[in-house]
């Protein structure tokens, strides 16, 4: 199981930022830890209220990642298909497929 690289960490973040602002003006940020080869994604509202919205989980590519969101029915992560039809894919598209459920619609 590789574990996430720095430099991986680092694009992530920007790339899930970049499409955020882009793409998600109700959320005010993100913040995105670390554990193993997962990264967990909560957006931050502008009220200060933090709400999981997802799981990427790392394969040794920065470019694709599995996924899985957040279920709060159960308190866990589900790994996902995501619109194109397929468990693993940008992190863009994981974040619009997230926010798709669980925020109004896109702005792009």
């Amino acid at each position: 199981m590789p574990t996430v690289p720095e430099s991986t960490k680092t694009s992530l973040a920007q790339k899930l930022t970049a499409r955020a602002r882009t793409a998600r003006p109700q959320l005010a940020g993100l913040d995105v830890r670390y554990r193993g080869q997962f990264a967990y994604v909560h957006g931050e509202l502008p009220d200060g209220q933090s709400i999981k919205l997802m799981r990427l989980r790392y394969g040794g590519s920065a470019s694709t990642w599995g996924f899985a969101l957040y279920l709060a029915s159960t308190d866990k992560y589900e790994d996902t298909i995501l619109p194109t039809g397929t468990f693993a894919g940008t992190p863009e598209e994981a974040l619009d497929c997230a926010c798709g459920l669980y925020l109004t619609a896109p702005n792009i």
